[in-house]
C-alpha cells in the first residue's frame, strides 16, 4: 500500500514539487493534501514568496546613521 502524502512528508516534498520533478500520480496527492490542509496551504505560500520578501528586504534603505549604531551594538554584545 502506497503511504499517503501528510504534512510532514509533504514538506520534505516540496522542493521537487516546486522544481516539477515529481512524478504526476506524486503531484496530485501533494496537491490533493495542500488543498485541504490550511497550514499546508500558508506554508506553501510562504515558500514561494520567500525569495520576493528576501528580494524586497535587501532593497531597503536604512535610515541614516542607522547601520552604523546598529554595528556598534552588536560589537558590543560580542565583546
Amino acid at each position: 500500500m502506497k503511504e499517503r502524502v501528510v504534512c510532514a512528508s509533504g514538506v520534505g516534498l516540496l522542493m521537487d514539487y516546486l522544481e516539477g520533478a515529481l512524478p504526476e500520480d506524486l503531484r496530485a496527492e501533494l496537491e490533493a493534501h495542500v488543498a485541504s490542509c490550511p497550514r499546508c496551504t500558508a506554508f506553501v505560500a510562504s515558500y514561494r514568496a520567500t525569495p520576493r520578501i528576501l528580494r524586497e528586504a535587501t532593497l531597503a534603505a536604512l535610515p541614516r546613521g542607522l547601520e552604523e549604531s546598529l554595528l556598534a551594538f552588536l560589537r558590543s554584545r560580542r565583546a
